[in-house]
């Protein structure tokens, strides 16, 4: 089974966004923010992050650059899921090297799709 981080500040959320991958069979850990994010990466070693880009005390942006400048998490995907859709929130999750960008809200579809095409496994759930 595939494992996914999912690090995101709002408990409603993670609680509905859990619930909704797990019933497509994909192992979830949770974080509450950026720090926590980092910890449960060494502790985890999940298949993909989502990330949350506006977060207190360390954001989404900090949190990749330190994926990405770290050997052992350079290709880790990493999906951005975030309410900041602007155009220069985009680029600069690209620059950084974000595997994907998706904003909020968005539909549990377009996320697993974008999901399944970096790390695929998961399945649909049984009846």
């Amino acid at each position: 089974m595939k494992k996914i981080l999912l690090v995101d500040d709002e408990p409603e959320f993670v609680s509905m966004l859990q619930m909704r991958l797990e019933a497509n069979r994909y192992d979830v850990v949770t974080a509450n923010d950026g720090r926590e994010g980092l910890q449960k990466i060494a502790e985890e070693n999940p298949d993909l992050v989502l990330l949350d880009v506006m977060m207190p005390g360390m954001d989404g942006f900090e949190v990749l650059e330190k994926l990405r400048k770290s050997p052992s998490t350079k290709y880790l995907p990493v999906v951005l899921l975030t309410a900041r859709g602007e155009s220069s929130s985009i680029f600069k999750g690209q620059e950084l090297g974000a595997t994907d960008y998706l904003t909020k809200p968005c539909a549990s579809e377009d996320l697993l799709a974008v999901i399944r095409k970096h790390i695929g496994g998961g399945a649909p759930p049984s009846a």
